[in-house]
C-alpha cells in the first residue's frame, strides 16, 4: 500500500473538508457571543468576515486558513449571514495577506491553539499507535491523531503529515501487538511454532499445512485424525490466556491474515510477525479442531441410533409375510370363537376344528418375536454400533474437557467413570456407576437385576453426553460453537466500545 493511501478519497473528504449541508454547517460553525465580540472588534466588513472565516476553519477541520487554499464559498456565505455582512467582502480580504497572517495568530491566541512543529511528530505517531491498537483502518487512526491534537491545543499539520504519522503509528501498533502476544511464550514454544513451517520429508508437507486439513466426513478415523492434530497443537504449549494480551479485533485480524496466507508467505514474514501470526493461527485452529471433533462425534453417535432404527425397520420389513400370516390366523380364530358362541359350541373345539391348535402354537413364537421387535428400545439397536463408537470414544473423552454446572454433575461423574475404565482396561461397569440417562434406559442396562451391561451403559452415556452438549448444559472451554452460554455475551467494556467506535 502506498504511503498516501492510508485514507480513501471519501475518508479524506469526511475528515478534512468543510461540510456541505446547512445542518452540519450549523453544528460546527455557529458563532458564540464571545466569538461575535471578537469579530466586531475588527475594522471593516472584509476584516470582520475574514476573521470569522478563520475562526471557523481553525475549529474545524483545524488547519486554519491559507490564502492558497482559500475558503469554500458556502462557508463564507454562512459566516457572512451570521455577522450581517455581504459575502463578496471576503474577496477583498484575500488580497491582504499581512492582515490574514495577523488574524491567524489572533484566532490561535483566542482559541488557545498553537501551530504544529517537528517536535510534535512523536506525539502524532504515538496517538496513531494507540488508535491502531485495535485496527489497521486509516479512518479511526487518523481520527485518533486529530483528537489528540485538538485536545492538546495544536492546529492540524498538513494532511500528508497526518497520514505519514498514522502509517508510522500503525506499524508501531503492529509491533506492539506481536510483542504482547509473544511476551509470555517460552523459547521452546517459539521453536515449536517455527517448526510448523518445516516440510516433513516423510509426507512432503509442513505441519501447518497438515493442521489446516480439517476433515468433515463422520468416521472414527477422521475423529482420530482431528484428535492427533489437537494433540500436536497442545504440545506447542502456548499460554492459555495468550489471546487476552492483545485487542480482540487485532487477534481476529491476525487469524484472518493467517488463514488467507500461504505457508510460504508466512515463512517470509519478519520473525516477530511470523511467530505472532502462527500463535494466533494455533489458537484459532485449536478452536476449529475442537468444534470439528464435536461435530463429527455428534454425527457418529446420532448416526448409531439412526443406523439402529434403520436396521429395526429392515428387520420388521422382513417379517411382513409372517405378520400377514399371523394376522390371518388371528382373524380365523376370532371368527371361530364368534361362531362357537352363536351355536353354543365349546370354544377350544371350535378353534381347533377351524384353525388348528398346533398351528396356533407354532405361530405363537413368531408373534412374540415380532412384538418384541416393535417394542425394542432404540438404545438396544444403537448398542449394536458400540464397536464403532469404541474406535474413537476413549481418545475423544481424554482429549475433550467437558464442563458442567450442578445440574449435570451426574453426567460428568459418568464420564469420569468411563474414562477411568478406559485407562485401566476394565471391561465391567461398576455396580454403582452413574446412570444420568432416562429411566427406561437404566432398566435396560440392569436387565434382570444383574450387573450393568457395558455396551448399553456406554452407548447410553455417550448419547446422553451428546444431548447435553447440544443443549448447552455441558460446554467445552476451547470451543466456539459449544462454549459456555454466557461467554457469548458482550462484556461491559465491549458494549461501551461498540457505542464509541
Amino acid at each position: 500500500m502506498a504511503r498516501r493511501d492510508l485514507l480513501t478519497d471519501s475518508e479524506r473528504h469526511a475528515l478534512f473538508s468543510v461540510p456541505d449541508t446547512r445542518e452540519d454547517l450549523a453544528r460546527h460553525y455557529i458563532l458564540s457571543p464571545r466569538d461575535l465580540a471578537l469579530v466586531v472588534m475588527r475594522r471593516g466588513d472584509e476584516n470582520r468576515l475574514g476573521f470569522a472565516v478563520q475562526l471557523a476553519l481553525m475549529r474545524h477541520p483545524g488547519f486554519g486558513f491559507t490564502l492558497e487554499g482559500s475558503a469554500p464559498e458556502h462557508l463564507v456565505a454562512f459566516m457572512a449571514e451570521q455577522i450581517d455582512v455581504p459575502a463578496w467582502a471576503f474577496d477583498n480580504y484575500a488580497l491582504r495577506p499581512a492582515t490574514a497572517s495577523v488574524h491567524a495568530r489572533e484566532v490561535g491566541d483566542a482559541l488557545g491553539l498553537r501551530g504544529p512543529t517537528n517536535a510534535d511528530l512523536p506525539l502524532l505517531i504515538e496517538a496513531g499507535a494507540k488508535a491502531a491498537w485495535s485496527t489497521d483502518r486509516g479512518l479511526p487512526i487518523v481520527s485518533g491523531i486529530m483528537e489528540v491534537l485538538r485536545a492538546d491545543g495544536i492546529t492540524l499539520p498538513s494532511q500528508s503529515v497526518i497520514e505519514r504519522a498514522g502509517i508510522a503509528g500503525r506499524a508501531r501498533a503492529r509491533k506492539r501487538t506481536y510483542d504482547a502476544l509473544l511476551a509470555y511464550v517460552s523459547v521452546e514454544s517459539l521453536a515449536k511454532l517455527d517448526a510448523t513451517l518445516i516440510v516433513d520429508p516423510k509426507t512432503g508437507v509442513t505441519s501447518l499445512a497438515w493442521l489446516r486439513e480439517i476433515a468433515t466426513v463422520p468416521t472414527p478415523d477422521n475423529v482420530r485424525g482431528l484428535l492427533d492434530r489437537l494433540a500436536y497443537l497442545r504440545a506447542i504449549e502456548l499460554p492459555v490466556t495468550i489471546g487476552n494480551a492483545i485487542h480482540a479485533d487485532r487477534l481476529r485480524q491476525l487469524i484472518r491474515e493467517g488463514r488467507a496466507s500461504s505457508v510460504q508467505l508466512i515463512g517470509r514474514y519478519t520473525p516477530s510477525r511470523r511467530r505472532a501470526t502462527l500463535a494466533a493461527m494455533i489458537l484459532d485452529l485449536e478452536t476449529r479442531l475442537t468444534d470439528a471433533v464435536l461435530d463429527i462425534a455428534d454425527r457418529i453417535i446420532g448416526g448409531s441410533f439412526t443406523r439402529g432404527n434403520n436396521k429395526q425397520k429392515r428387520s420388521y420389513a422382513e417379517t411382513t409375510r409372517d405378520v400377514g400370516h399371523i394376522m390371518r390366523l388371528f382373524d380365523q380364530t376370532v371368527a371361530a370363537l364368534a361362531e362357537a358362541q352363536e351355536i353354543g359350541m365349546e370354544g377350544f373345539a371350535a378353534v381347533d376344528a377351524a384353525v388348528g391348535w398346533d398351528k396356533l402354537l407354532r405361530a405363537r413364537g413368531q408373534a412374540r418375536q415380532i412384538a418384541d421387535l416393535t417394542a425394542e428400545s432404540p438404545l438396544v439397536r444403537a448398542a449394536d454400533q458400540w464397536s464403532r463408537l469404541r474406535k474413537f470414544a476413549p481418545l475423544f473423552l481424554e482429549a475433550i474437557d467437558f464442563k458442567a454446572g450442578r445440574g449435570s454433575a451426574s453426567t460428568i461423574a459418568a464420564l469420569n467413570t468411563l474414562r477411568e475404565m478406559n485407562r485401566s482396561g476394565s471391561r465391567d461397569v461398576p455396580p454403582d456407576a452413574p446412570m444420568p440417562f432416562r429411566k427406561e434406559w437404566r432398566t435396560l442396562v440392569r436387565a434382570g437385576g444383574g450387573k450393568p451391561d457395558r455396551r448399553l451403559w456406554e452407548t447410553g452415556v455417550l448419547a446422553h453426553l451428546r444431548n447435553k452438549w447440544r443443549s448447552g448444559d455441558i460446554w467445552v472451554e476451547r470451543s466456539a460453537n459449544y462454549r459456555k452460554f454466557d461467554s457469548y455475551m458482550l462484556s461491559s467494556a465491549e458494549v461501551e466500545g461498540s457505542k464509541n467506535p
